[in-house]
């Protein structure tokens, strides 16, 4: 057979090459770096531990002549290896295995007899210590970067041959390693032959078939036989189809997918003539397959594989039913690696020869570890736990406990400020003769740990509208009303009070500064501090440090009044007059019009045959002129109306 001959060849995995197999490994190994070898080292009888005052029970009894040797012993590097190695749980070495260790590597230093005695252990120790370490460290599966299982499995054959097979043709307890000992196991022929059953249901469409992949043992006999008589046989083919069966049911809408008892279970059964033909259509291939399964069961009994594909609901088709076929953990059942398509028999086929088919790929060594060099560069590396444990989270700040005292201190604040943003003047009252003085009066600054941004009573007051409250803090209380407000406490609440009454509203800036009197959002809250000004002008600098615009006048405030209801009065009034004049000249144009349509049929009557124009007189025009569009309009309809009214009574009248 020439070369293109044998590389276009396709092995069958049941007839594979003697020659090739004797050849092949499993493909993971050819990536994998040779195990390192491990040193043996010369097993040295251990002395036995002295019980003499001059030796070292570390290192393994080991006696000394005087005490300078032994202080020697104790600076060298064997002792202090020993000495860590045992602090490590791990066990102390003689001096010739030391010896054998710090040979070993690549970068030894020399005995420690020269070591001076301040320094500190030697780089031979250190490197010693970290490869122990690290040789004894177990690896964890994360650290481990293993080729990923898929569904073929390679092996190689030298120089450049690698076959691959599906995992699935394996028993489903083998490990990987073995995988090489089963592909040679089912070269064996076997009596009566393998055999498979493959089976597909999806869509209401099914496909099933008994196959056989491997010739029985006695066909072999006889082709060795003939060829011994030397006789041309034509060859069997490796794998025959023995029975097969095909069949559909409606079960499925069209274009919608999902079967109708799937579609029951989620939304619903469904009332309608389709709906119970599918109902039908799913119970009839129920009962078709399971009456084949029923009329294969020696076959399938038979079989080394089972090759099922169907969605969940349709594998109860097949298992957990009484009396089944195939028992649900049956260790042959198995699910076709690859995807399919519908179920037909050449889909079997097709499933069949990609199943008993070997894949072949032409690769050399060299082309197969730079392959797996990128595929292992192409994969993120695992992170490095740290050696150090994590840094405690910090300890929240706990709460700082308080007094008896000071919680009602707290308890005391909180009432009052609510008290005076709610307005609940008679509490009030009372609460403040009993706990004023002790809260430090009126003009005391309110707490930080409130979280109010206001720092007198009185802004409270003032800001919440509490009219009633700012005349009280004000008359009988004598609050401050010169205290400056923060500048970055209340200062959206303030521009959003000097836009709902800009009456005697003062207009303040971002930076100017401000007073209880600019926290007013009402007209009659400012009104209280201009009477309070106007009533005791010496209680405080009312138009200077408190920012009050003017005091309360009565007789001014009384003027203003009046001259508002006047100007409101003359406005009706003038609405009034002008309402007049449009009724007036809206009834002289309707005189003129009627004087106009009563003219015109006297003109016409003395002259019957004379010819009449539409829309009335020339002077028409000029009769609306200066008016509305509504009420030209309006005045349009009715000339209409009276001209056509004119017309019908002469025809009715030339006509008697």
């Amino acid at each position: 057979m020439t070369k293109p001959a044998q590389m276009a060849q396709r092995y069958h995995v049941f007839s594979l090459p003697p020659e090739l197999l004797e050849t092949l490994t499993p493909r993971n190994l050819i990536s994998r770096p040779p195990p390192p070898e491990v040193s043996t080292l010369v097993q040295i009888s251990v002395p036995p531990v002295s019980d003499n005052a001059r030796a070292c029970n570390i290192c393994l009894g080991a006696t000394f002549a005087d005490v300078t040797e032994q202080r020697s012993h104790f600076r060298s590097d064997w002792h202090r290896y020993n000495v860590k190695i045992r602090l490590r749980g791990g066990s102390p070495v003689t001096e010739p295995a030391f010896g054998q260790l710090v040979d070993g590597l690549e970068d030894s230093l020399s005995g420690s007899a020269s070591s001076d005695e301040s320094s500190d252990d030697s780089d031979a120790v250190k490197a010693l210590v970290s490869k122990i370490k690290r040789t004894s460290r177990s690896s964890s599966p994360s650290e481990e970067r293993q080729t990923p299982l898929t569904a073929v499995t390679w092996f190689h054959s030298p120089p450049s041959t690698q076959i691959g097979v599906y995992r699935m043709l394996f028993p489903i307890d083998t490990p990987a390693p073995s995988y090489l000992a089963e592909l040679k196991s089912i070269q064996e022929r076997v009596e009566g032959g393998r055999k498979w059953a493959m089976f597909m249901v999806a869509g209401g469409h099914f496909a099933g078939a008994i196959v056989e992949v491997s010739r029985p043992a006695e066909d072999q006999d006889s082709v060795v036989s003939a060829k011994a008589k030397k006789k041309l046989l034509k060859p069997k083919p490796e794998t025959s189809i023995l029975k097969h069966k095909t069949f559909h049911r409606y079960t499925t809408r069209r274009k919608q997918g999902g079967s109708q008892s799937v579609n029951d279970n989620s939304k619903g059964a469904a009332i309608s003539a389709g709906a119970t033909l599918r109902r039908y259509g799913e119970q009839a291939l129920r009962d078709d397959i399971r009456n084949l399964l029923l009329d294969w069961a020696d076959d399938i009994q038979d079989c080394e594989r089972i090759w099922l594909r169907a969605s969940v609901s349709n594998r109860r088709i097949f298992l957990d039913y009484e009396n089944c076929v195939i028992n649900k953990g049956d260790d042959r059942l198995r699910t076709f690696p690859f995807p399919t398509r519908r179920p037909t028999q050449s889909e079997l086929v097709r499933c069949l020869l990609e199943l008993t088919q070997v894949k072949t790929s032409r690769l050399t060594e060299e082309a197969l570890r730079a392959q797996d060099e990128a595929f292992l560069a192409s994969k993120p590396k695992p992170k490095a736990t740290p050696s150090s444990a994590p840094a405690p989270a910090p300890e929240k700040a706990k709460p700082q406990r308080l007094s008896k005292e000071e919680e009602a201190y707290r308890e005391k604040w909180s009432r009052l400020l609510d008290m005076i943003s709610k307005g609940r003047s008679e509490p009030l009252k009372s609460f403040w003769e009993r706990e004023g003085a002790s809260l430090g009066g009126v003009d005391a600054l309110i707490p930080e740990w409130t979280g109010d941004k206001r720092v007198s009573l009185l802004q409270v007051a003032v800001q919440s509208g509490q009219e009633d409250v700012t005349r009280w803090l004000l008359y009988e209380l004598h609050a401050d009303p010169t205290i400056i407000v923060p500048s970055s406490g209340v200062h959206q609440e303030d521009k959003a009070a000097n836009e709902s009454d800009a009456s005697n509203a003062p207009l303040q800036g971002a930076g100017s500064r401000r007073t209880a009197y600019d926290l007013a959002r009402t007209r009659a809250v400012r009104d209280v501090f201009r009477q309070c000004a106007g009533d005791h002008p010496d209680w405080w600098d009312w138009l200077g440090a408190a920012r009050v615009p003017s005091t309360f006048n009565q007789e001014k405030e009384e003027a203003r009044d009046e001259k508002k209801k006047q100007r409101k009065k003359g406005l009706k009034e003038k609405m009034r007059e002008r309402e007049a004049k449009e009724r007036e000249r809206e009834g002289k144009q309707t005189d003129i019009d009627d004087e106009q349509v009563e003219a015109k049929p006297e003109l016409r009557s003395q002259d019957p045959t004379a010819p009449r124009k539409l829309g009335g007189s020339s002077g028409a025009a000029d009769s609306i002129v200066g008016l509305t569009v509504e009420l030209r309009a309006k005045v349009e309809r009715e000339r209409r109306a009276r001209a056509a009214e004119a017309r019908l009574s002469i025809l009715t009248g030339a006509r008697r």
